[in-house]
Parts: C-alpha cells; sequence; structure tokens
C-alpha cells in the first residue's frame, strides 16, 4: 500500500512535468493537494504531541475521578479534565521533541520526527509547545481549578527541565526520576473534583511512579544502539540485559505492592482487589521470565515486558473504575 506521502507526490508528477506542489497548484489549481498539505501538516503538529503517550497518561485520568468522587463525576467536568490533561501532556512533549531533536536525529526510531526531517521549523514547533502550554494551564485556571492548573504546570515543568534537559544525558537515573512527570495525571484528576490531593491519590501517584522504570526500561533494552548512538546513557543501553532485567522486576514488585495498599486506604472492593492480585502477578510473571531468559547468554524478549506493563496499567486504573461504580449498585 502507497504511502500517504508517496500519493501527494504522485499527484505532482508524470506527464504533467510538475516538480513540487507550489507549481502543480499554480499549474493546475487542484483544490485537492492544498487540501492534502494541509492534512499533512496537521498529522506532522500531531506526531509533536506524542498521542500514545498522551493516550497512556489519560487511560489514569477518568477512573482516579470515578474514584475521587466515589461514583461517576459529571460528564461536563471529565471531559474538561481530559482535554486540560491532553493538552498539558501534548506541551510537553512538543518541547522535549524541540529539545531533543539532535539526538532524535541519530535514532532510527526518532530519525523521522518532524523536526529532524524538517516537516516543521524548530521556531514553529517550540512556539507550538508554548502555546499549548498556555492554552493547557488557561484552560484548567478557568474551566476546573487552580490547584489543578498549577499541578498540569509542575508536570510540565517537571517533564522538560527536571527530565529532558537535567536528567536525560547525565545519569541512567533519568527515567526514575524524570518519570515523576507521569504521575501527575493521577494527581490533577484528584484535585480536579476534590479540590486538595489526598492519601489515596499520592497511592496511585506511587503506582505510576515504580510503574514507569519497569514499563520503560524494556523498552529502553530494545532500542539500546539507538541511545548508544546518541549518547544517552539510558539503563537498557548502557548495562547488561540480565542486571536491568532484575531491576524491572523489583519496580514490577514495588508497583503490585503499591496496588495492594490502595485495598485498606480507599475502602476498595473485592473487584479491585482480585483484579490487582490477578494483574499484578501477570505483570510480575512476564518480569520474572525475562530475568530468566536473561540469566544465560539468552537476549530475552524484553517487547514483552513492555507490552505486559501497558495492559496492566490499564487493566488495574479499569478495575479502579469498576470497583467503585459496583460498589454503588
Amino acid at each position: 500500500m502507497k504511502s500517504f506521502r508517496e500519493i501527494v507526490d504522485e499527484s505532482c508528477s508524470g506527464s504533467s512535468g510538475c516538480e513540487g506542489l507550489p507549481s502543480c497548484v499554480e499549474s493546475h489549481g487542484n483544490p485537492r493537494v492544498p487540501v492534502r498539505r494541509a492534512i499533512r501538516t496537521l498529522g506532522n503538529y500531531l506526531i509533536l504531541t506524542k498521542p500514545r503517550v498522551m493516550e497512556l497518561l489519560l487511560v489514569t485520568t477518568a477512573p482516579t475521578m470515578i474514584l475521587a468522587h466515589d461514583g461517576m463525576p459529571g460528564l461536563g467536568l471529565l471531559i474538561l479534565t481530559l482535554i486540560g490533561g491532553a493538552l498539558s501532556a501534548a506541551s510537553a512533549s512538543a518541547f522535549n521533541m524541540y529539545i531533543d531533536r539532535d539526538v532524535d536525529a541519530l535514532m532510527a526510531r526518532t530519525e523521522a520526527r518532524p523536526l529532524v526531517t524538517g516537516a516543521i521549523s524548530p521556531r514553529a514547533g517550540l512556539i507550538f509547545a508554548w502555546l499549548l502550554a498556555g492554552l493547557s494551564s488557561a484552560f484548567f485556571w478557568t474551566f476546573v481549578s487552580t490547584l489543578a492548573a498549577a499541578l498540569s504546570a509542575c508536570a510540565i515543568i517537571w517533564y522538560v527541565v527536571v527530565y529532558t534537559l537535567l536528567l536525560k544525558r547525565r545519569t541512567t537515573q533519568n527515567i526514575v526520576w524524570g518519570g515523576l512527570a507521569g504521575c501527575f495525571p493521577v494527581l490533577i484528576a484528584w484535585a480536579s473534583v476534590t479540590g486538595t490531593v489526598s492519601w489515596t491519590a499520592l497511592i496511585l501517584f506511587l503506582v505510576v511512579f515504580f510503574w514507569t522504570p519497569a514499563h520503560y526500561w524494556p523498552l529502553s533494552i530494545r532500542y539500546g544502539e539507538d541511545y548508544r548512538r546518541a549518547n544517552i546513557p539510558m539503563l537498557g543501553a548502557v548495562r547488561a540485559s540480565h542486571p536491568v532485567a532484575v531491576r524491572v522486576l523489583m519496580y514490577a514488585g514495588a508497583t503490585v505492592f503499591c496496588s495492594f495498599a490502595l485495598i485498606p486506604v480507599a475502602q476498595m472492593g473485592v473487584v479491585y482487589s482480585v483484579s490487582a492480585l490477578i494483574g499484578g502477578g501477570w505483570f510480575v510473571a512476564h518480569a520474572a521470565r525475562y530475568v530468566v531468559a536473561t540469566s544465560g547468554q539468552g537476549a530475552g524478549k524484553p517487547m514483552q515486558v513492555f507490552l505486559a506493563s501497558n495492559i496492566y496499567l490499564g487493566f488495574l486504573f479499569v478495575a479502579v473504575a469498576a470497583d467503585t461504580l459496583l460498589q454503588l449498585q
């Protein structure tokens, strides 16, 4: 199947003698060409927001709001909080791509990003990031709460300054402490409903905190060559697979332990308790199998642990929402 870019390029090639999009528009006045260019530009700006990362962060927001409200919160507040969170995460990602465009050019996984290829200029990318940052803070301040706006700003600052600028290129512990930015959505969600941050919210914060290295280190093993080429000291790129696998197992265990702590603190019911036990056991089993697989000369399959971590986090937070709603019946 042809790519979108190939289809557009073909519209300006062949017997017509067109050598580029502008001349093609001038020669033929084809109204579909500028539309295609606009769609491609919008797609490139969307890439700057890292939609898959945003999606993972937002999956923790709605269940946390349901737990904080002890039931389904107002639909309007739920939607507004999700929009604000998406804007905040998009801003942090756009800043990250602007700052890291030099090392992104060295890695096969990121060499096609818009700021690397020139599809979007660095100046335009930076302006876009600042616009999203201002919009997310103003949005939370106006429609949700002051505390939510402050937490959103802290999340952006932490990801951009602490992780991207200070830690990422200097220490193997970059994702441990830099990953705190990914924990803020649960605090924002809780604050959106209650106007405060409670012990329950902090436990959920710790669940995401310990989950993040267990989630990301297998990915850094898979793309270790990329990180070494770019001189970024991700743990999986600069250490042997087995000791990294052991640390993944330790952080997976800490994640599951924190998920159990939620049961007495938030008075979770049977649905959550059983789900946390089964899901946690499944996640830890994947991490343990990876430790065994890397104990000899084998490299194991780090992406299986990475995918398992994604499934586990989504499953756990769905259980949070389901347990809360079912207890109301």
